[in-house]
C-alpha cells in the first residue's frame, strides 16, 4: 500500500492537534478529540450526498413511524446504515460561530444508534465543556472542514477538472486511523501494539491461512473472527485478500466479519471504520473476551488475532470463578476446561478461545493465525503446558513461524505465528511445520524506527516465507517434524536424604529408631544399592515407618530432581544411563510421570559461532597492554 498520500492527511490532522490543543490537553491526550473528530469529519462527508434525503424522511415520517433506523439508513436515507437527521453538517455548523456549541450537540445527538455508540465510547462530549471553555471548539469545527485536506471518498477537482485532492479510499481511512492511535501512543509512552498489528505480520498471516485452501473459498459463505480485533486490521485485510479482484484467490463468496474488543476507544474505531466499509456493524462486540464472550453460540471458517501477551488477566478470572482445588485448576467457563494459565498472562487463553469456535462438522474445518511472544511454546506453567498438550495431541497445530525481533510497535521481543487447523491434510498428519523467518533475507531495517519498530518486510519477504509454508520441504530455513519429537515425559528422581540435612531436620530427630536409620543410610552411602521403587527402599530401612514419616527420609524435589525425557526415548534406559552413573542410590517415582511438550527453536535452528582464536585474544590482549603501558607513562 502507498501510505505516501495517507501520511499527508496524518500531518495535517496531527497539525490540527498541535495548533489547537497544545496549551489545554498533553499530547497524550490530544486522542481524546481527534480521533472522534477524524471520524465525525469522516461520516460527514460521506452522508453530504444523501443528506437532504434522510431530511425529507425524516420530517415526512417521524411523528408516524416509531423506530426511523432502517429507514433513514436504508433506501429511503442515505443507504449507507447510518445517517443524521439534523440540518447541519460541519461545513454550515462553520456559519454560526457564536452558536456553536447548541448547533454542534444538536448535530451529534441526530446521528444514528450505531454512530452515537461510538461517539459514546470516546467520551467524546465530555470534552466540549473544555473546548468551550479554552474558546477552539469552533477552530477545531472549522479546521477539519478545511480544503487542504479532503475526507471524501471522491477526488476533489478544480475547475478544469485537474485533481487537487485524491479521494480517500474505505482501506486508506483505516490506515489513516490507525496511524494516529499509534502516534498518540508514542506520546502518552503507552503500548500501541495493543490496538495495531503492523500491515505487513497480518499480509503474511493472510498468506498463510487462506492460500493453503484457496480452492474451497472461491464462492460460498464464510465467517471470519478476531477475538482481540483492536481497531479491526485483521479483519479487514483478510476480506480484502480474499476478495481482491487482483489478487492471489478473487474470491466470490461472502465473508462475514466478527470481533470483540475491550478497550472502548479502540472498539469505536473499529466499529467506525466497519460501519465505513459497508461491514455489519453489530457483528463488532465490545467487552472482555475472556470473561464476557459476546459471540459464544457462533464457530467460525477463519480466526486471526494478535492478542495480549504478558499481561494479567486477574479480572477476567475473578468473572469466571477460576480456583484451585488440589492440583487442578478449574472455573465456571466450558471453554477453558483444557487448562488455565497463570493470572499473569492470559495470551493462551485467547487461544483457547478460538479452539472452542472451531467448525467441525464442514469440509473445510477451522484454520487458526495467532500470534504470541516466546513463553507459549516453552513455558511450564501448568495451564500452558496442558493447553499445547491438548493443541498437539489433537493434532491441530500445522506450523509455527518465527519472525524477525522489532517488527512491532510496542516490544522488541521474539514473536511467533501459530497456523492452526482441524482439517490437516494427509501428508501433514501427526507433524508440524517450523519456519525459522528471522534473518535478514526475510526483513529489511527501517530507515527510522517507529516505536520498538526498527524493521519491516516487504511483499518479496512475505512471498519467501509463504513459499516455504507452502512447499512444505525441510531446509536451512524450514524443518518438518512428527508430533512427538516435541513431546517429553517429566518425571520426579527421587532418592534418601543425606545424613547432614537429617542432623538438622527436628521430625526426624523425634524418631525412635533413627539411630538404626541412619545407620543404614551411612551403609548405603558406603556401597549403593539398585532400588526399583521407594517401597524397595523402605523395605531396605527395615524400620516401620508412617507414610509422613517415610517422606521424612526421601528427597523428592520436584524442582531440582526433576527429568525431561524425549518423548521418543525410553525412560527406563534414559535413566539409566544419564541419571543412575550420577545419582547412586535414586529411583524413578513412577507416579509423577506427565506428558507434556515444548517448541525451543533455537534446538533445531542453533548457528554454530566459533569462538574467536587464541591469536586473536592475544594480540588484543598485547595491544591493550602497551596502551596502559603509554598512559601509565603519561601519569607519571
Amino acid at each position: 500500500m502507498d501510505t505516501t498520500h495517507f501520511q499527508s492527511i496524518i500531518n495535517f490532522i496531527w497539525s490540527v492537534a498541535d495548533d489547537l490543543l497544545r496549551d489545554i490537553y498533553v499530547k497524550g491526550k490530544y486522542r481524546d478529540v481527534i480521533l472522534p473528530m477524524t471520524i465525525i469529519r469522516r461520516i460527514d462527508v460521506l452522508l453530504q450526498p444523501s443528506k437532504q434525503k434522510v431530511i425529507d424522511s425524516y420530517n415526512k415520517y417521524k411523528d408516524k413511524i416509531e423506530n426511523l433506523e432502517s429507514m433513514l439508513g436504508g433506501q429511503h436515507g442515505s443507504g449507507l446504515g447510518f445517517y443524521n437527521h439534523s440540518n447541519f453538517t460541519l461545513d454550515s455548523l462553520c456559519n454560526d460561530p457564536k452558536n456553536i456549541r447548541v448547533n454542534f450537540e444538536n448535530y451529534l445527538d441526530s446521528f444514528s444508534p450505531n454512530i452515537q455508540d461510538i461517539i459514546s465510547k470516546f467520551k467524546f462530549k465530555n470534552q466540549l465543556d473544555t473546548l468551550e471553555e479554552a474558546n477552539i471548539l469552533f477552530q477545531i469545527i472549522e479546521r477539519f472542514c478545511s480544503p487542504k485536506v479532503n475526507f471524501s471518498i471522491n477526488p476533489i477537482l478544480d475547475s478544469k477538472g485537474n485533481i487537487i485532492h485524491e479521494g480517500l479510499s474505505n482501506l486508506g481511512m483505516g490506515y489513516v486511523f490507525e496511524e494516529l492511535i499509534r502516534k498518540f501512543n508514542e506520546e502518552n509512552n503507552e503500548e500501541a501494539g495493543e490496538h495495531f498489528t503492523p500491515r505487513e505480520i497480518i499480509e503474511l498471516m493472510t498468506h498463510l491461512i487462506f492460500l493453503p485452501v484457496k480452492e474451497y473459498i472461491k464462492d460460498g459463505t464464510f465467517l471470519i473472527y478476531d477475538n482481540a480485533c483492536g481497531s479491526g486490521g485483521m479483519l479487514t485485510e483478510s476480506k480484502d485478500f480474499v476478495t481482491n479482484k487482483q489478487g492471489l484467490i478473487q474470491s466470490k463468496a461472502d465473508f462475514y466479519l466478527y470481533g470483540q474488543e475491550i478497550n472502548p476507544e479502540t472498539y469505536a474505531i473499529c466499529k467506525a471504520d466497519m460501519l465505513i466499509k459497508g461491514e455489519e456493524t453489530n457483528r463488532i462486540k465490545y467487552g472482555s473476551t475472556l470473561s464476557d464472550d459476546k459471540l459464544s453460540d457462533l464457530k467460525f471458517d477463519f480466526m486471526l488475532t494478535n492478542p495480549p501477551y504478558g499481561k494479567s488477566w486477574e479480572k477476567d478470572q475473578k468473572a469466571i470463578n477460576v480456583s484451585k482445588k488440589g492440583s487442578k485448576t478449574t472455573c465456571d467457563d466450558d471453554r477453558f476446561q483444557i487448562g488455565i494459565t497463570s493470572k499473569s498472562d492470559g495470551q493462551m487463553m485467547f487461544l483457547l478461545n478460538m479452539l472452542s469456535k472451531m467448525k467441525h462438522n464442514t469440509e473445510l474445518g477451522s484454520r487458526i493465525a495467532s500470534v504470541h511472544n516466546g513463553s507459549s511454546l516453552f513455558n511450564s506453567d501448568s495451564g500452558q503446558v496442558a493447553i499445547r498438550k491438548h493443541i498437539i495431541e489433537s493434532d491441530y497445530l500445522e506450523a509455527i513461524i518465527a519472525l524477525p525481533t522489532n517488527m512491532f510497535y510496542n516490544t522488541g521481543i521474539p514473536t511467533f505465528i501459530w497456523i492452526i487447523t482441524n482439517r490437516k491434510p494427509e501428508h501433514k498428519k501427526g507433524k508440524v511445520q517450523l519456519i525459522n523467518a528471522t534473518s535478514e533475507k526475510y526483513y529489511t531495517k527501517l530507515k527510522k524506527s517507529l516505536g520498538d519498530k526498527q524493521n519491516q518486510m516487504t511483499n518479496k519477504h512475505i512471498e519467501l516465507i509463504t513459499d516455504l509454508f507452502l512447499n512444505y520441504t525441510s531446509n536451512d530455513d524450514c524443518l518438518v517434524l512428527d508430533n512427538k519429537d516435541f513431546g517429553y515425559t517429566k518425571i520426579t528422581i527421587e532418592k534418601p536424604k543425606s545424613i547432614e540435612s537429617l542432623a538438622n531436620d527436628e521430625k526426624f530427630l523425634n524418631l525412635e529408631n533413627k539411630e538404626i536409620i541412619v545407620e543404614k543410610l551411612k551403609a548405603l552411602e558406603a556401597n549403593p544399592k539398585d532400588f526399583n521403587d521407594r517401597k524397595d527402599f523402605l523395605s531396605y530401612i527395615e524400620v516401620k515407618l508412617s507414610k509422613s514419616q517415610a517422606n521424612l527420609l526421601i528427597d523428592n524435589d520436584k524442582t531440582n530432581n526433576t527429568e525431561k525425557i524425549p518423548l521418543k526415548t525410553d525412560i527406563q534406559n534414559y535413566y539409566n544411563t544419564e541419571v543412575k552413573p550420577f545419582v547412586p542410590n535414586s529411583w524413578i517415582d513412577w507416579d509423577s510421570k506427565s506428558i507434556g511438550y515444548e517448541i525451543l527453536f533455537n534446538k533445531y535452528f542453533y548457528t554454530y559461532t566459533p569462538p574467536r582464536s587464541l591469536e586473536s585474544i592475544n594480540k588484543d590482549l598485547c595491544s591493550l597492554d602497551v596502551q596502559l603501558h603509554n598512559l601509565l607513562n603519561e601519569i607519571l
